[in-house]
């Protein structure tokens, strides 16, 4: 069964072309250690909760928009030695492939699929 990594950030909303092409390149890179499919979504009917919300779990600022993400790979076995050699990969690094938005405020985890119809 295939497994997924998600992503979930806030991205200054002027940044949206910058987001797009540091996409781009992850995507680029994903592909080359077995990803089989990257999917990038702009936010733009996201509700702020009472109780909790995607742009209160990422603290999103007034002019920030959410992004969700997520990757497909074949396996987890794959989608790890995936990530090893990306993290190793210059493409990646911050000096080349800058994160155009709070690292810090990014929720990301991996998950087995379930169900896939």
């Amino acid at each position: 069964m295939s497994y997924v990594d998600c992503f979930v950030a806030p991205v200054p909303c002027e940044n949206k072309d910058k987001y797009i092409e540091h996409a781009k390149v992850s995507a680029e890179v994903f592909k080359e250690y077995g990803a089989l499919e990257i999917v990038e979504n702009w936010g733009d009917d996201i509700p702020q909760g009472k109780i909790t919300s995607l742009p209160k779990a990422v603290k999103a600022e007034q002019n920030e928009t959410i992004v969700f993400s997520w990757v497909i790979w074949p396996s987890k076995e794959v989608r790890d030695s995936g990530w090893g050699a990306m993290m190793e990969d210059p493409r990646m690094s911050p000096e080349n492939n800058p994160m155009p938005f709070d690292g810090k405020r990014l929720i990301y985890g991996g998950f087995t699929t379930l169900l896939k119809s």
